[in-house]
């Protein structure tokens, strides 16, 4: 693979595992991450290991409050068979459930960070090895009871 297509390749990762978080396909990110993947993230506390990874984020993000995550400004450094990226990435998350007369829900809460991840061609692919991040801002909402 050219670099181009490895960094291609890393930014489609990253993508993925956002979006496996955000359908609850936590199962599924075996597939990005490696078995003794690390992660230190905002809120979601330290974890090795890849079972221990995806157990803290299907904790950190349930069915019952909605979460998407929007990432951008991905940034790829390849060497050979390592890669570190940077990104940028707002979380936004809320009730599954729209108040009453709404059409959807509304974010409870959203946080802006700056994550890091190392990530390493195995012979599956590219797959993240450690996850760390940083809040930049989060703002808060109280959520309002359905009918108020």
């Amino acid at each position: 693979m050219t670099v181009t297509e490895d960094r291609d390749a890393i930014t489609q990762l990253i993508f993925r595992f956002y979006a496996l978080m955000d359908d609850g396909r936590f199962n599924a990110l075996d597939a990005v991450l490696t078995e003794d993947v690390v992660a230190g993230t905002p809120g979601g506390g330290q974890a090795e290991g890849r079972k221990s990874v995806v157990d803290n984020a299907a904790r950190a993000h349930t069915m019952e409050e909605r979460t998407q995550h929007l990432v951008q400004n991905v940034l790829v450094d390849v060497d050979g068979d390592k890669a570190t990226v940077r990104a940028g990435v707002i979380a936004m998350l809320g009730a599954s459930t729209p108040p009453e007369g709404a059409m959807a829900p509304e974010p409870s809460m959203t946080l802006s960070t700056i994550m890091g991840y190392d990530v390493i061609r195995t012979a599956e692919g590219w797959r993240v090895k450690r996850i760390e991040g940083s809040v930049i801002w989060l703002t808060t909402k109280p959520l309002v009871p359905a009918g108020q």
